[in-house]
C-alpha cells in the first residue's frame, strides 16, 4: 500500500492546511503554557538588529537605574532586548543574572520595567559544575550540576527541600529547555551570604540560581507568574546562537565598562 498522497486529490487542500499548522504551531514546555523558542543552525538565522530608538532607550534606562559599574552593559542590553521580544510574558519584571561577575559580587538584578526601578540587587550562586568563584562552564544536561544560560519565564511557586521556591521554564532549545526537568529553580540557600564569601567564594548549587535565604520570598514574589529571567555570561558560542544575538552595540559599550571597572 502506498502512503504517498497526490496533492491534487480532493483531500489535498485539507492536507496542505494540516501540514501548515504542524509547521506554525509552536512546541510547548511540559507542564506550562510557555512556547519554546527554536534556535536554527548557525548561518540560518534572522538577526533582529536593535533600532536607534531602542538603543537610546536601553542606554537611558541603564543610566537611570544606576547600573554602571554594577551590571555589564552587554548583559543589560541583551536582557532588555529579549524582554521586549518575549510576547507571552505576564509581568513587567526583568531579572538579569550576570555570570560574567564573580560569586563574591552582587550579580542578580530585579528590575521593574514599567516603573523603571531597580527592586533588588543581590548575590546569586551558580552550579557547582560550572566553576569555583566564576561560572565558566554551562550545560542543559541532567545531572551536570551546571548553570544554564539564556532566557526563561518564571512560573509557579512551591515549597520543597530548599523552602519557598520558583519553577523556571527555559525558552532556548538546547541551552535551557531542560530547566523544568532538571528542577532548576530560584530558591534561597544558607551558602549564599556575606559570611560565606570570607572563604573566597559563595557556596554552589546543583545548577539553580540560588539567592540569600532572607531575600528568597520577596524576590520570588516579585518575579513569579510569568516574568522574564535572563542568565548571561560572556560566552561567544551562546551569544552567537541566542534568540537575542549580540549586536555591534553591546561589545563596544561592554568593553568600555570593563575598562572603567579596571581603572576604578
Amino acid at each position: 500500500m502506498s502512503f504517498l498522497l497526490d496533492m491534487h486529490t480532493p483531500h489535498s487542500s485539507s492536507l496542505r492546511w494540516l501540514i501548515l499548522l504542524m509547521i506554525l504551531v509552536p512546541s510547548y514546555v511540559a507542564g506550562s503554557d510557555v512556547s519554546l523558542w527554536d534556535i536554527p543552525p548557525t548561518g540560518h538565522r534572522v538577526t533582529v538588529v536593535p533600532t536607534s530608538a531602542e538603543r537610546q532607550q536601553i542606554s537611558q534606562l541603564y543610566q537611570q537605574l544606576g547600573l554602571e559599574g554594577r551590571l555589564s552593559f552587554e548583559a543589560f542590553s541583551l536582557g532588555v532586548r529579549g524582554y521586549n521580544q518575549i510576547s507571552n510574558k505576564h509581568r513587567s519584571r526583568l531579572t538579569i543574572v550576570d555570570f560574567s561577575k564573580p560569586s563574591t559580587q552582587e550579580r542578580m538584578f530585579v528590575i521593574d520595567m514599567e516603573q523603571g526601578k531597580l527592586l533588588y540587587a543581590t548575590l546569586c550562586a551558580h552550579g557547582r559544575g560550572s566553576g569555583e568563584n566564576y561560572a565558566t562552564s554551562f550545560s542543559n544536561q541532567p545531572n551536570s550540576h551546571q548553570s544554564s544560560l539564556g532566557f526563561y519565564l518564571t512560573n509557579e511557586t512551591y515549597s520543597g527541600n530548599n523552602g519557598y521556591s520558583l519553577r523556571l521554564d527555559g525558552l532556548e532549545r538546547g541551552y535551557n529547555d531542560q530547566a523544568r526537568a532538571r528542577a532548576i529553580v530560584v530558591h534561597g540557600a544558607a551558602y549564599v551570604n556575606d559570611q560565606i564569601i570570607r572563604q573566597g567564594r559563595l557556596g554552589r548549587s546543583y545548577g539553580c540560581p540560588a539567592v540569600p535565604r532572607a531575600l528568597a520570598r520577596p524576590i520570588i514574589d516579585a518575579i513569579k507568574g510569568g516574568s522574564v529571567l535572563y542568565i548571561y555570561a560572556n560566552r561567544p558560542d551562546y551569544l552567537a546562537q541566542s534568540m537575542v544575538p549580540r549586536s555591534e552595540m553591546e561589545p563596544t559599550i561592554a568593553d568600555q565598562d570593563s575598562r572603567t571597572q579596571l581603572i576604578n
